[in-house]
Order: structure tokens, then sequence, then C-alpha cells
């Protein structure tokens, strides 16, 4: 298929140059009309040579706005950086009147259609004069009640 390709190139550029330039035919003319002949292609050449040049100026110049752009391009995209969002805490109230505007005017209360959950206090230990444990537990009577105690 590339070998196709080429050979179709080809045969179209040949097509396009036997479109644009005639075949020479220099036989039976003189020494000055030779002359001529090769002064009118010269001409030509230069005004072709002149069309190249300034096409040329005209593509490298694009290509360096290009090249230019690109540059402003990342240097824009590297300046701004994505901040870290945060969480702000905000009631009920204020969410509703930051989303509905001035249409906020009555009060929702979230909170009243929540149960309610009663947490047990932890029973406290009361307070006692160590020294009358002490009395207790000395001796015998105090040790038995403390190993009966632990079983």
């Amino acid at each position: 298929m590339l070998q196709d390709e080429t050979e179709q190139k080809l045969k179209e550029k040949e097509a396009s140059l036997a479109e644009r330039v005639p075949p020479l035919s220099m036989s039976g003319l003189s020494l000055q009309e030779l002359q001529d002949f090769c002064k009118d292609l010269n001409h030509k050449i230069d005004v072709v040579d002149e069309e190249w040049y300034d096409i040329s100026l005209k593509v490298s110049k694009n290509e360096k706005e290009i090249e230019n752009m690109k540059l402003k391009i990342t240097e824009i995209q590297s300046k701004f950086k994505k901040p870290t969002l945060r969480r702000v805490k905000i009631s009920a109230e204020a969410m509703l009147s930051v989303l509905l505007g001035s249409k906020h005017k009555e009060t929702i209360d979230f909170k009243a259609s929540l149960k309610t959950v009663k947490k047990e206090e932890e029973k406290k230990e009361e307070v006692t004069d160590w020294r009358k444990n002490v009395d207790a537990m000395s001796g015998m009577d105090g040790r038995k009640k403390m190993f009966n105690a632990g079983q």
C-alpha cells in the first residue's frame, strides 16, 4: 500500500508539472532568441524564489508565535495551582440562606427529627476514709475477708 501511495504521488507530481511547465522546444531558435528565452527563465526563477522566501518567512513567523503561545500557556498553568480545599463548618440555616438567598425566611430544625439518646452515667465509688479501711483489713480477719472476696 505504501508503494502504491508513493507511485501515485509521483504520478500526480509529474502531471502537475506537465500542466504548469510545457516542454521546451529550442530547436530552430537563433542565438538572440535563446538569450531572450534564458533571460525570461531567469526572471521567472527570481519571481518564484521571492514567493518561496516570503512564504518561508510567514511559516517561520507563525511557528515562532505558536512556540511563544505554548510557553505562555505553560507559564499560566504553572502559576495557578489548585488550592487545597478546606472543610468549612456552616449551620443548616446559613447553608439554606446561601442556597436560597432572600427566599429563605422560615427556620427548619433538622435536629428535632433526630432521636434523643440518654447516656448512662457511670457509678462513682464513694470516697471513704482510708484509715477506717486499713483498720478493718488489718489482722487475720481482714486478710481472710480479702481472700474470700477474691474467689
